[in-house]
């Protein structure tokens, strides 16, 4: 596992070229018994409507492993994407981009994988050091790790902790952090990626284990 993340390490590219962001999709993965839920959801972030979402479901196949969730959500998360019609700009999963010791977090690996950007935006750190940053939505400090920054401590609403943003692949950290802003609209998650958290839980409340 270590040796695929180092291999696939050499693949990054954070540069963003993209023209436009608008349309943002927002990628989880919820469990119940054995079995693993992924659901990507797909935004319009400057009217907060939804386009469309996709499921996949399938049996756990990785444990959990700290520093190596890419292999046990990013293949879940994948076949999601393949079901949804169109073609969001860009994507935001649970998890860490390159503020990850190998620089290979789950964005980064689904990143390197579909080739397109990946925004990771993890409600814990990973790895690094930041400094708490002011309680105004906006305020952000640089996560840093080994004398280099990998992400940011981002407050995405005031008296709300942070999250913490880093660039997965095919953009870079600036983008990141704009885009993550964009897309909350009053809730610490960004919108996106809150309703991919809801419906995964939702339809992992329903599910029927045979």
């Amino acid at each position: 596992m270590l040796q695929t993340q180092k291999s696939l390490r050499k693949k990054l590219d954070l540069r963003f070229s993209a023209k436009k962001y608008n349309l943002v999709a927002g990628c989880d993965v919820s469990y119940v018994g054995n079995h693993a839920i992924s659901c990507v959801v797909v935004m319009e972030i400057f009217e907060y409507v939804t386009i469309e979402s996709s499921f996949h479901t399938e049996t756990i196949s990785f444990p959990y492993i700290p520093g190596f969730l890419a292999f046990r959500e990013g293949k879940l998360i994948i076949k999601a994407m393949k079901k949804i019609r169109c073609n969001p700009d860009v994507f935001i999963v649970d998890g860490h981009g390159i503020a990850h010791p190998e620089r290979m977090g789950l964005a980064s690996y689904i990143g390197v994988c579909i080739n397109k950007p990946v925004i990771g935006c993890a409600k814990s750190l990973l790895t690094g050091r930041y400094k708490i940053p002011g309680n105004n939505k906006g305020d952000y400090t640089f996560i840093m790790d080994d004398e280099k920054i990998v992400g940011a401590a981002v407050r995405t609403r005031p008296d709300a902790k942070v999250v913490f943003v880093s660039p997965g692949n095919k953009i870079d950290l600036e983008n990141s952090i704009k885009i993550i802003l964009a897309c909350s609209s009053g809730y610490r998650i960004p919108e996106p990626l809150r309703v991919a958290h809801m419906l995964a839980n939702k339809k992992a409340k329903t599910f029927q284990i045979l």
